[in-house]
């Protein structure tokens, strides 16, 4: 095992993507802690219409880019999402041409830090960013609504 160094910046990411129709109004949320829980960075991103399932990698990526912002070298995610994290693992295939792009850009990210993990967890366990995504989700409603 890896002794920590003074570079050894471990972190906790939460990402969330919600979708009201699937595709519908969506947004994206990240929390991202310090190894003591404190929080480093949070942020709800209205997505306009789209899917859950780009929602939830849109929420991934912007994690991971503040992650590495920040010079976290080892991460932890935590998702809701089953099969985005089981895309990760490698346990389940990307057969979704709109996901497809963005796996190959998380995949990208996820290399760049010393340790890598994603973890699939229940709602109840991601209820930051859960909140954060539904919030952002309205707005991108909000701004539907407003544009028709």
């Amino acid at each position: 095992m890896a002794t920590p160094t003074s570079r050894d910046k471990r972190a906790v990411l939460y990402t969330d993507g919600a979708s009201s129709g699937n595709p519908g109004p969506a947004g994206a949320a990240f929390v991202l802690l310090d190894n003591q829980g404190r929080t480093l960075a949070e942020k709800a991103i209205p997505l306009g219409r789209t899917t859950v399932g780009v929602a939830e990698y849109r929420a991934l990526l912007a994690g991971l880019r503040e992650a590495l912002a920040r010079r976290v070298t080892r991460l932890t995610v935590i998702s809701d999402s089953e099969f985005m994290c089981r895309q990760l693992q490698g346990v389940y295939k990307v057969r979704t041409p709109a996901i497809k792009p963005l796996y190959e850009e998380a995949k990208a990210l996820s290399r760049q830090f010393e340790v890598f993990e994603i973890r699939h967890a229940g709602r109840e366990h991601n209820a930051r960013a859960d909140a954060l995504a539904k919030q952002a989700a309205a707005r991108s409603a909000e701004h539907w609504e407003s544009a028709q």
